[in-house]
This record gives C-alpha cells, sequence and structure tokens, in this order.
C-alpha cells in the first residue's frame, strides 16, 4: 500500500503529464508513454504494469489528466476486467502476453460469460470446449457481451467437464476473436446504439497455453472478474477523455489531441455520480425549476443517495467496515441512481424527456439516461443476483432449495 496521498499523486502525476503531454503524439505513442510510466492502470501489482495503488490514487491520476485536456489511458473491458482477473491468475508469461497489450490500448477485451440459458445461473452455462492437442474448440452462443464487435480479444468461461457439478467443470480461457468460427451480431438497443452483441461460436480454437487459472478453475477465476465489474459499476469515476482501444476502431494511429474535445460532451450517457448531480441542479436553475418544493426535496433525496454511494465505496476502498458485499451493494446503488436521474431530469425538463436522446432540443443527456435506465438494473448482474449474493454470502440466509452441489451437470434439469 502506497504511503503517498491523493494529493501529492495528483501534484506528481501533474507534473509528469506537463513535462509529456503532445497532442500531436498518435493516440498509440501517448498511451504507451502512460503504460511505460505505470499512469496507465496504477491499480495493477507492479509485475503487471501497475503501481499498486488504491482506487483514489489512480483516481488522482485521472484528476491530473482531466485539469490538462490530456487524453486519458485506454478503457473498456480489458482494463476494467481483464487485467486485473489475468494479473491475479495468471502467469508471469500471460501477464506479459495479455495485459501489457492492453494497458497500452493495442488489444480490445470484452467479456464472454452469459449465454441465453445461463444469466442470473451462470454457471449453468453450456458453451463447450473439448481438448484437441494442444488446443480447445469451442462450441456455443454467448448473449450481451458489451464490446464484442471492437474486441481483439475475449474472456472466455466454457465447460470442459460436463460430468462435474456446475461450478466445477468450467474452464476460464483467453479467446482470439479474430477467427473462423467467431460471429458476432450486435443487439441494437432503445438509445439507436448497440453497446451489447450476442457471439456465436463454431469450432472456434483456444490454446491450451490461453487457459487462465488452471483448467476446472474457471469458476473461482470468473468470479474475480464479476467482483472486478461489480466494484467498478458501484465506484464511479472522474470523466477524461479517451479514444478506443484495439485494433478495430483504427484510433491508435490517429493524433491524441484530436480526441480531447471529446470529454462532457452530449453524445452518448453520462457517468452516474456528484458531476452529473452538479450539471441536474445548473440545469434545474436554468429552466426555473429550483424553486418547485416538490422537486426541491427530490434533488435533495438524489444527493443523498449519490453520497451514500460515494461513501460506501470509500469504506471498501480503505478496508473500513468491510462486509464482502460493498461492490454488490454499489451495483444495487447504480441501478438505484439511474432510475432517479430519469425520474427527477424527466421532473426537471418536462414533456422534452420524452423525445428519444439525440431529438431532445433541452437536455439530450437526461432523455439518454431515460432510455438506458433499464439497462445497469440487468447488465453485470441483474439487481435480483445482487440481493441474492447479499442475502445468502453475507448475511448467511439459506439458499433456494434445488439439486446437490455434487450434482453432475448433465443431471441436472436443463431450461
Amino acid at each position: 500500500m502506497s504511503a503517498l496521498t491523493a494529493e501529492e499523486v495528483e501534484a506528481e502525476a501533474g507534473a509528469w503529464i506537463d513535462a509529456n503531454w503532445d497532442p500531436e503524439l498518435t493516440v498509440g505513442e501517448w498511451w504507451q508513454m502512460l503504460a511505460d510510466e505505470r499512469y496507465a492502470h496504477p491499480m495493477l501489482p507492479e509485475e503487471a504494469g501497475g503501481r499498486g495503488w488504491s482506487r483514489d490514487l489512480a483516481q488522482a491520476v485521472l484528476r491530473a489528466l482531466a485539469s490538462r485536456d490530456a487524453l486519458g489511458p485506454p478503457t473498456g473491458l480489458g482494463m476494467m476486467l481483464a487485467a486485473p482477473t489475468i494479473a491475479a491468475h495468471g502467469t508471469p508469461e500471460q501477464i506479459e502476453r495479455y495485459v501489457k497489450p492492453i494497458i497500452n490500448g493495442q488489444q480490445a477485451w470484452c467479456q464472454l460469460f452469459s449465454e441465453p440459458g445461463a444469466g442470473s445461473d451462470l454457471a449453468g452455462l453450456q458453451a463447450r470446449a473439448e481438448q484437441d492437442g494442444e488446443e480447445w474448440i469451442v462450441n456455443g452462443q454467448k448473449v450481451w457481451t458489451s464490446g464484442g464487435q471492437v474486441a481483439d480479444m475475449g474472456m472466455l468461461i466454457a465447460r470442459t467437464d460436463p460430468d462435474l457439478p456446475k461450478h466445477q467443470g468450467i474452464t476460464y480461457f483467453a479467446c482470439e476473436m479474430h477467427q473462423p468460427g467467431v460471429d458476432v451480431r450486435p443487439l441494437t438497443e432503445m438509445t439507436g446504439r448497440a453497446m451489447f452483441n450476442e457471439v456465436f461460436l463454431t469450432d472456434a480454437r483456444v490454446r491450451d497455453d490461453a487457459m487462465i487459472g488452471g483448467k476446472q478453475n474457471g469458476w473461482r477465476v470468473a468470479n474475480t472478474t464479476l467482483m472486478f465489474e461489480r466494484s467498478h459499476l458501484g465506484s464511479g469515476t472522474v470523466p477524461v477523455a479517451t479514444a478506443g482501444a484495439g485494433t478495430v476502431q483504427g484510433h491508435l494511429h490517429r493524433r491524441a489531441g484530436d480526441f480531447t474535445t471529446r470529454k462532457g460532451g452530449d453524445q452518448g450517457v453520462p457517468p452516474i455520480g456528484p458531476v452529473l448531480f452538479d450539471r441536474l441542479v445548473e440545469l434545474a436553475k436554468k429552466l426555473g425549476r429550483t424553486d418547485d418544493p416538490v422537486l426541491r426535496d427530490d434533488l435533495m433525496k438524489l444527493y443523498s443517495l449519490v453520497t451514500v454511494n460515494r461513501l460506501n465505496m470509500l469504506r471498501a476502498k480503505t478496508g473500513q467496515g468491510r462486509t464482502g458485499g460493498e461492490g454488490n451493494i454499489g451495483k444495487l446503488m447504480v441501478s438505484e441512481l439511474f432510475r432517479q436521474f430519469r425520474e427527477i431530469g424527466g421532473s426537471v425538463i418536462g414533456a422534452d424527456a420524452m423525445l428519444a436522446g439525440r431529438d431532445s432540443t433541452t437536455a439530450p443527456w437526461v432523455a439518454e439516461i431515460t432510455l438506458f435506465s433499464p439497462g445497469p438494473a440487468i447488465y453485470g448482474g441483474t439487481d435480483q443476483v445482487q440481493r441474492n449474493i447479499i442475502g445468502e454470502r453475507v448475511l448467511g440466509l439459506p439458499k433456494e432449495p434445488g439439486p446437490g452441489k455434487e450434482t453432475p451437470f448433465k443431471d441436472l434439469p436443463k431450461n
């Protein structure tokens, strides 16, 4: 654990950025510099290219970048999920092979977990991997794959032994997305965008040495990924300009300065948190709505939710009062925050909230939140799954009745 304070890190990072940031660099060149300085993902351990810092120190680096209008590090599921998971479970060779191209933005990743019949019951997945010499042949279907259409690699969990109980016969692989047998089909949302995809795997191949965490140990490794996902979704972040990682989007060879003007615009769904709350208050002031006593009460309730979520995640980061369920609680809080920003934002702008985001004339970002708001209660594990985890693993409540844990997967009833 670093003895540095967030203020010291922000000053140190700021001095380095002042000396090195040049908007004429390419995105790839700038990201490589951030990676070499270990500022791209400072929460990773040192052996994985990070500094072993806490989230608040990592966010201090982002604040330094944002305050100087410099391009931030790569984003996406590679940075959020794959890199820390492989750092925790991978071999030194796998860390070198997979993590380094993530933190310098050369590869984008997606998450090949959920299936049409295995979402809330993820361990019921039926995608199978069968060994063929030094490779595994994978067949199955995945769905709700965020960023699959731009990914170079995928975090794949597949069943490698149906004779074992369902949680024990799963293995975690790093899967190359650009190969025959991997068919990615975007799913268009209400927003008009396609963040999610379905992925069909037909005799796709993964290397035996792409197995992360060992054979039949995939459920344990996948739970590490899910832990990082839930804690990230519930923690908020610092808005900073960024570009698209990986080979598909074509940003690596473009001028880095071209992407710094995109921060804080009205395109897409804005991050939920204190910054967005301040933005909503300013909008209410602009429209003359702050004298409405009902709206004022609603805004204070929303402020309380935002603050409680921030404090909950601070407790999780510092280890104070840790229950093991902070990430799940944070995920539930984000779902509720989206709903509340939707309702209160709609109250602020009135009938204009019924228009689609890009057609809204008052505040397109409020309409974007309105259309997107059902999603957070579903992705990353539904709200019901989070409550089950809290009830069973944190509060110790009994599980739902069902087949015994030792029942082979092939003998379980199928949907």
